[in-house]
């Protein structure tokens, strides 16, 4: 089966409002044709990408399709009752270890950490190989701490740092590297796997949820090719703070239990310039349901029939361990759905659970980008290896949050000539990678053309309806208004608007239409700095028809910001603010990582007297190193 994809091209399932004409970013041509399995007429239901979000010249209610309401439900399932009543506190040596990835799929014969091709397997098993220096804990994470029913008196252990470093062997662990591969900037670039990542295993806890622990920086791996496996406190530290702010957010995510440092120096050139330094090592301890990712069944498809039975055992497990919903569906579900004018163009999911599988991973992948793109979260490195197949945010490299509003942004030195990863791609590359994991999935027959269409179009439809749904809850409409938020995106891009604090400031905004010219942009005051007469009379003119909008609603002034503010954070981590934090923790003082951890516990409080956190970057914030990364090391 040939599915013809064009690497270089998008579908355009970026808002149009995000650009303008002084945005001075490319338009790419709209070519989602080129990622169907096979020439076919539209779908009847699909709306067309290019229009997204004026997907209609008047407002739209904000409502959930039957499908996502059928999905929600099968989501919703649950295996039985969970007893809520004493917490369970355990020691590291009591951890209900299960071991299912490792048991139930296929393993590398081998065990030494030689670079090398690993054939016709899923992991190796290798153990942590780092070196250590009175290891020192750094930071940890309560609520992660709780998941895994682990007792906070442990982390005062004074052995935790050798056992969580790897240095000592966690009892009952059986660690191994995980082998996939990946399409790196458009481009299919063979086996990658852990190269520097070693889980030790899974837990499960009192709920009976299975919690997989994972040691990035602990050593070499077959998959390590020429690095030496390790990872130094600055890209650890943004790590270890972004994926509980991404929680905290609201925002699906790989989580970190704890942060430690290992007291010796890792070599990196971290502007890869010739001009190599020593930098302080440490290691993340990263938790998560699963690490699977597109590209785990990507590198044995890739590899010809005789690793394609690896791609259903694969999908088997997967579906078995983390959607048990798919497997206990049925004929009486109803679960089929017209994608043509055709009377046969019927996908029907209950029949083939590899196609409700990947119609789910679809919706996941694409609420999750919604999200990103409703707090202004821009990925940098959407590889085909970075994409979770639970629809979390994985592997948090050249990463950064929106500052002055650029629909062009991208925090990746690498990704600087075609900005491919920017912003405003982010939809677009969701569903490229999308089409690339369902092309996986059909060649090794486990979906047809049709259910593979389909689940590209669930994408489109989903990433549409629960964007539509952010932006109104963040503007405090009751529905859906493309002409206002088109409009308000624009000027934020040709004023340059910082993205957190005007949505932030909005909510303050009476919906008094008496309201004086000159008193209108007072609540906005600090968020539209230097903007001349014309900005001024445009962004009046905008803040009038937006009054006018939440006015017809019978909510009052301080229920639409309290609503308002429960969406739109007062604070991020800003790229500065984890530099700030780097700087004095390179010199040996953690305090600002651990005051960053506090904030960003709350981030949609106003938390008096942390006010500083949430001001604009200073100058030195756009130094390199700082705003942008190359991939990190």
């Amino acid at each position: 089966m040939l599915l013809r994809v064009c690497p270089s091209s998008f579908f355009y399932l970026r808002p149009l409002h995000l650009f303008s004409s002084s945005a001075n970013f490319p338009f790419c041509p709209s070519l989602r044709r080129e990622f169907r399995f096979s020439p076919s007429r539209s779908s009847s239901s699909f709306r067309r990408m290019e229009s997204f979000p004026a997907s209609s010249s008047s407002p739209t209610p904000v409502t959930a399709s039957d499908a996502d309401s059928l999905a929600k439900d099968l989501q919703n399932q649950t295996l039985g009752a969970v007893d809520e009543g004493a917490k369970i506190k355990r020691k590291l040596e009591d951890f209900n270890w299960d071991h299912s990835f490792v048991k139930e799929l296929p393993g590398d014969p081998r065990t030494d950490v030689i670079s090398r091709e690993v054939l016709h397997a899923c992991y190796s098993k290798v153990s942590p190989s780092v070196e250590v220096d009175d290891p020192q804990l750094v930071a940890w994470s309560e609520s992660v701490a709780e998941l895994l029913d682990l007792d906070p008196k442990e982390f005062e252990r004074p052995d935790f740092p050798l056992l969580l470093s790897g240095a000592k062997p966690l009892p009952g662990s059986m660690p191994y590297a995980q082998c996939y591969g990946g399409h790196q900037f458009g481009m299919w670039a063979g086996q990658l796997g852990d190269g520097r990542a070693i889980t030790l295993g899974e837990v499960l806890n009192s709920k009976g949820e299975r919690w997989e622990l994972q040691l990035k920086g602990a050593g070499r791996t077959p998959y390590s090719r020429f690095a030496d496996g390790l990872a130094v406190l600055r890209s650890s530290i943004r790590e270890f703070l972004c994926s509980e702010t991404m929680h905290c957010l609201g925002i699906p995510t790989t989580r970190a239990l704890c942060l430690l440092t290992t007291g010796q120096d890792v070599t990196r050139d971290m502007f890869y310039d010739g001009n190599p330094k020593e930098e302080p090592g440490a290691i993340v301890c990263r938790v998560s349901q699963s690490f699977l990712r597109f590209g785990s069944y990507q590198i044995h498809a890739s590899r010809g029939k005789e690793d394609l039975e690896i791609v259903r055992k694969l999908a088997d497990y997967a579906i078995r361990h983390h959607f048990p919903h798919i497997e206990s569906m049925n004929r009486s579900d109803s679960l089929s759905f017209k994608t043509g004018d055709e009377d046969d163009s019927v996908v029907d999911l209950t029949s083939n659970k590899y196609a409700a599988w990947i119609v789910e991973i679809a919706e996941r992948t694409a609420t999750l980008v919604a999200r990103w793109q409703g707090v202004g979260f821009t990925h940098g490195v959407l590889n085909t290896d970075n994409m979770s197949i639970l629809g979390q945010t994985i592997d948090y490299g050249p990463f950064g949050f929106l500052d002055a509003f650029d629909p062009s942004y991208t925090p990746n030195t690498t990704d600087l000539p075609g900005r491919r990863y920017c912003f405003a791609n982010q939809p677009d590359i969701g569903l490229w990678n999308i089409a690339q994991f369902s092309k996986t999935l059909a060649v090794a027959q486990l979906i047809n053309e049709k259910e593979a269409n389909y689940a590209m179009e669930r994408y489109g439809d989903k990433f549409m309806d629960e964007y539509q749904a952010i932006m109104s809850k963040k503007l405090g409409l009751s529905k859906y208004n493309k002409e206002i938020i088109s409009k308000l995106l624009n000027n934020m891009a040709v004023d340059k608007v910082d993205y957190t604090n005007f949505f932030r400031l909005l909510a303050n905004v009476k919906a008094n239409p008496n309201t004086p010219e000159d008193e209108l942009l007072k609540p906005l005051k600090a968020a539209l700095l230097d903007i001349g007469k014309e900005r001024k009379e445009a962004w009046i003119k905008w803040v009038r028809g937006y009054i006018q909008e939440v006015g017809g609603s019978e909510t009052s002034d301080e229920e639409r910001k309290a609503r308002m503010d429960s969406v739109n954070p007062k604070y991020i981590l800003r790229n500065y603010l984890c530099q700030s934090a780097i700087d004095a923790a390179e010199q040996g003082d953690f305090s600002e990582v651990n005051n960053l951890i506090r904030l960003m516990k709350r981030p949609y409080e106003e938390q008096p007297g942390m006010e500083k956190y949430a001001r604009l970057p200073p100058a030195w914030a756009y130094r390199p190193g700082v705003c942008m990364l190359s991939c990190s090391s």
